[in-house]
């Protein structure tokens, strides 16, 4: 078996994370394989490693890996996703950030989950993925045009709202007047969507959910779309550009281009466990359902 090991910073419990994850596989006689850049940060931070052999792009995965891990808190995986791509790679996610919707795994269950894992024990949620093409292209947008969150397009430099017409399979839907307008999978249904009062969708429902951002109109709500749908949106705004974001990922775009937005032909896969699930995670984390009078 062999194991990509992903991070992107140093945290206060990252050694000992890393400490668990290692010795645990190296007991297991498993083969690990570091992202060059968080394996130097930990050399820098003196975590005790031993040299192992380490991947730099996308490409390096393509072949001959089982799994990858992924050290962090969610903005981990979301950026772990652009490296596995359409590998099939099976990603597991350990929590050393604050949320965790998707790295659900806490360090003191490192070495209970992770041998359930040797012995095939989970199971796994194929998450959809949203891409976007631009017209005319945009350069920053085509080496990785998908997210596993939302794509978002917003006002820049200006606080003036902008005009984002819309169109749901080449029929007119609206023209959002607001400061952006985001497009959510499931998966990101708890994320920034639903911070401008999108609803928290079941992570394996087959739909996108549309949500302003601020709109100046009472009637302009989050509607929820099949995930077949292709969206077309053309923006218009006091300023020549404006922002398109996916996930963390962010570019400045003219306003004459046009974006399509629709699902991706790939999933990724999140490895989870009954006991790490996602009602059990948004209870714990959203304290969903809440209520001191009970």
């Amino acid at each position: 078996m062999k194991i990509a090991v992903f991070g992107q910073y140093y945290q206060n419990n990252t050694h000992s994370i890393v400490e668990k994850v290692v010795a645990f596989l190296e007991q297991n006689n498993i083969e690990i394989c570091f992202y060059k850049i968080f394996y130097d940060k930990l050399i820098e931070n003196e975590v005790s490693l031993s040299e192992y052999s380490t991947f730099d792009s996308h490409e390096c995965l393509k072949d001959n890996f089982d799994y990858l891990i992924s050290i962090g808190g969610d903005g981990t995986i979301l950026r772990a996703a652009t490296f596995v791509r359409n590998y099939n790679l099976p990603i597991i996610g350990i929590n050393s950030g604050r949320l965790g919707f998707l790295a659900t795994i806490q360090e003191e269950n490192i070495e209970k989950l992770l041998t359930r894992v040797v012995a095939n024990d989970f199971s796994i949620s194929k998450r959809t993925l949203v891409s976007l093409h631009a017209h005319p292209e945009n350069i920053d947008l085509e080496d990785i045009n998908f997210a596993l969150n939302e794509i978002t397009v917003s006002r820049k430099d200006t606080t003036s709202m902008i005009t984002i017409e819309t169109y749901i399979n080449n029929e007119y839907l609206n023209s959002y007047w607001a400061d952006g307008l985001i497009i959510s999978t499931p998966t990101g249904s708890t994320g920034y969507s639903l911070s401008c009062g999108g609803p928290v969708i079941m992570p394996t429902s087959n739909c996108f959910v549309i949500t302003p951002i601020a709109p100046h109109n009472l009637t302009a709500r989050p509607l929820i779309i099949p995930d077949d749908s292709e969206l077309t949106l053309k923006i218009k705004g006091r300023e020549e550009q404006y922002l398109v974001s996916l996930d963390s990922r962010i570019t400045s775009v003219s306003n004459e281009t046009t974006l399509t937005v629709k699902k991706t032909d790939f999933f990724i896969s999140i490895i989870e466990f009954p006991e790490e699930g996602f009602l059990r995670t948004i209870r714990k984390k959203l304290l969903w359902g809440e209520d001191k009078r009970n």
